[in-house]
């Protein structure tokens, strides 16, 4: 089975939910989901043995967080290269955070991002059913590229 790693920073909850929802997308797909906030996340070694990624952040002030930030500088020695990825992120009126992961993803660290480009919600969606089925069917099309 396939084993995808959803590592996100969330400050109010929202991110975390969006991960949440994600997990259950891909295990819809039929792959296995491992959640982590990224500060549990302290070298590139605890990125080994995931045949995907998804990364997330909420946008905060038109930028990702200073810990997001120091976890993909992490991410880039663990040598993701044609791995499948993905990115997501919560924003009230922005939403930069989740385009700028999901660029370094795609053309710093090489990886085999999914077409549907970066997951961006308002924070008033993402409680709402619309908002969870946007993040399973992102988390669902991700695990597609397994097959």
């Amino acid at each position: 089975m396939k084993k995808v790693l959803i590592a996100y920073f969330s400050r109010t909850g929202n991110t975390e939910k969006m991960a949440e929802y994600l997990a259950e997308g891909v295990r819809m797909g039929g792959a296995e989901a491992t959640l982590m906030k990224v500060s549990a996340i302290k070298n590139e070694n605890e990125l080994s043995g995931f045949d995907g990624f998804i990364f997330g952040c909420p946008t905060y002030h038109k930028d990702m967080t200073s810990g997001m930030k120091q976890f993909l500088f992490i991410a880039e020695k663990a040598n993701l290269i044609g791995k499948i990825g993905g990115a997501f992120g919560s924003h009230t009126h922005s939403g930069e955070s989740a385009p700028m992961i999901f660029d370094t993803m795609k053309h710093v660290f090489k990886m085999d991002t999914t077409d549907l480009g970066p997951l961006n919600l308002r924070e008033a969606s993402i409680p709402t059913d619309e908002g969870m089925k946007a993040c399973q069917q992102y988390a669902k099309a991700l695990t597609e590229k397994f097959k």
